[in-house]
C-alpha cells in the first residue's frame, strides 16, 4: 500500500510503498532530489494498520490476511525483544547477540509452527508461566484458516471479532513486555544507523513516526527523556479494563481516522 511523504527539498508530496526494512530510498518526482525515509514502526504495526484500513474500506477478506500476518510478526518481535533483553541483562554484546539471533531465526523463517514454538518458549522463560492463550480456539485459528486457506468469504462482524482478538493479545503482550520492547526497537535503530552511514553525499535522511493502532506507552515512552509525539496521538489513559471487542472498537474510534488521513493526505 502506498503512503504519502513530502520531499525535504521542495515539499512535493510523493507516494512511497511500505518496505519490510522500514527504509525507503526515494527520488522526488518533482525536483529530483534524493532522500532516504526511515519509518520508526515495527512490521507487525504496519501489517495491523493495513488490516484496519482494509476493514474500514470494506475489504474484509484482505483484512484477515493482514491481521493474521501481524500476529505472526508480533510473535517474532516478542522473541527478538526477549533475546536482546536477556543479552543486555547479562552484559552481553548487543550487536553480536542481534547477529546470532538473525542467524538462528533463519532456521524457522519459513515455518510458522516453529516460530510459534520459539515464542511459546520465550514467553515461558520471561514470564515463568505457560502461554495459555495459544490454543487454536483462543487464536481464532479455524476462522483464519477458513478464510486464508479455504477461500471462505467472511462477514464484516466476523472479521471485527477476529481483529479484536488479535488486537487484545498484542496489546496485552506489549504491556507485559514493557520496556523490554525497547530492545527490539534498538535493533531497528542499528539497522537504520548502518544504512544511514552508507548513504552517498547529497541524500537527505528523513525520520518519521506514523500514527498507528497501538499506544505509545507500549513501546517504552516512559523512559526518561524519550518522547514519541507521532505515536502518542490519540493515546490517553485507559479507565477500566475492556474486553477484546471494546478495546479494539475504542482504538479504532480513536486512531482509525488517523490511518485514513495518513493514507489520503
Amino acid at each position: 500500500m502506498l503512503f504519502p511523504t513530502r520531499c525535504p527539498a521542495c515539499g512535493h508530496e510523493n507516494r512511497a510503498e511500505f518496505a519490510d526494512s522500514s527504509i525507503h530510498d526515494l527520488t522526488c518526482a518533482s525536483c529530483g532530489a534524493r532522500y532516504c525515509l526511515f519509518i520508526r514502526k515495527q512490521r507487525f504495526e504496519v501489517l495491523f494498520d493495513l488490516g484496519t484500513r482494509a476493514l474500514m474500506d470494506g475489504y474484509a477478506r484482505e483484512a484477515v490476511a493482514s491481521f493474521a500476518a501481524a500476529l505472526e510478526r508480533f510473535f517474532e518481535f516478542y522473541v527478538r525483544a526477549f533475546a536482546l533483553e536477556r543479552a543486555a541483562n547479562t552484559e552481553g554484546d548487543f550487536t553480536a547477540a542481534s547477529a546470532e539471533l538473525d542467524a538462528t531465526w533463519k532456521h524457522v523463517a519459513s515455518q510458522s509452527e516453529r516460530q510459534l514454538g520459539m515464542f511459546a518458549l520465550a514467553y515461558l522463560l520471561r514470564e515463568g508461566c505457560a502461554p495459555d492463550f495459544l490454543s487454536p480456539q483462543a487464536l481464532g485459528a479455524d476462522f483464519r484458516n477458513r478464510v486464508i486457506h479455504r477461500g471462505s468469504l467472511p462477514r464484516r462482524e466476523e472479521v471485527e471479532a477476529y481483529a479484536a482478538r488479535v488486537f487484545a493479545l498484542i496489546d496485552r503482550l506489549l504491556t507485559e513486555l514493557g520496556s523490554g520492547a525497547a530492545h527490539a526497537e534498538l535493533a531497528q535503530e542499528q539497522a537504520f544507523a548502518a544504512h544511514l552511514d552508507a548513504l552517498p553525499d547529497g541524500v537527505t535522511a528523513v525520520f518519521e513516526e506514523h500514527p498507528g493502532m497501538f499506544r505509545a506507552q507500549r513501546f517504552g515512552s516512559e523512559r526518561p527523556g524519550k518522547t514519541h509525539p507521532a505515536r502518542s496521538v490519540g493515546a490517553g489513559p485507559l479507565s477500566a479494563p475492556l474486553n477484546d471487542a471494546q478495546a479494539f472498537a475504542r482504538a479504532l474510534a480513536e486512531r482509525g481516522s488517523l490511518l485514513t488521513l495518513l493514507k489520503k493526505s
